[in-house]
């Protein structure tokens, strides 16, 4: 028996089906972008997470814990998505990339503003192949302004917000939030 066949069996019923046809490309790593996806696979969108090839996103090494050895972080936030390795860093890549891009309705990115351009994954560069996209990008300065190229996580985010000033014993110092807040809040 494996620890999978311990968990209890799915949910039968009714499901949210809101966006039941909407096509969203998952181009995210960690958690702010997946967390992203995850409410709109949640809803009925249909989702696929590209990831790059080797060690795929970041998330799949974080643990523990781990279920029979995959990390539960990842498991608990790609749920309800399609899954394709792709390198659209390539030429051949991201001509795949450009082609599906022509078929969905979203596309969903967390990096800088300069590493969506170079990558040719940024609004101006996708608006070309599908002029009906929706582009959702979301970074931890924004796109725009002095702190736009700096690339953020979680931490860094409740640093710079005070929120960490919050937590923790009164005269100690600034702790970090049990969960993810910063992440989950901006995916959301």
């Amino acid at each position: 028996m494996t620890d999978k066949d311990r968990l209890p069996p799915a949910r039968e019923g009714a499901t949210l089906n809101l966006l039941d046809g909407v096509r969203v490309l998952d181009l995210t790593t960690s958690v702010s972008g997946p967390y992203t996806t995850l409410l709109l696979a949640d809803l009925g969108a249909t989702v696929v997470k590209i990831e790059p090839p080797g060690q795929g996103d970041d998330v799949r090494a974080w643990g523990p814990p781990f279920l029979d050895g995959e990390s539960l972080w990842f498991l608990s936030i790609n749920r309800n998505k399609h899954s394709l390795t792709l390198d659209y860093g390539k030429p051949q890549g991201l001509a795949v990339l450009r082609r599906m891009v022509a078929g969905a309705d979203v596309v969903v990115v967390n990096k800088t503003a300069a590493v969506q351009r170079k990558l040719g994954i940024d609004y101006a560069s996708l608006q070309v192949v599908n002029e009906r996209l929706v582009h959702a990008s979301i970074s931890g300065f924004g796109l725009e302004g002095a702190r736009s190229e700096m690339p953020c996580y979680d931490l860094i985010a409740e640093g710079y917000s005070g929120v960490m000033d919050l937590t923790g014993e009164a005269d100690g110092a600034p702790q970090k939030v049990g969960t993810p807040a910063a992440d989950l809040l901006s995916g959301t």
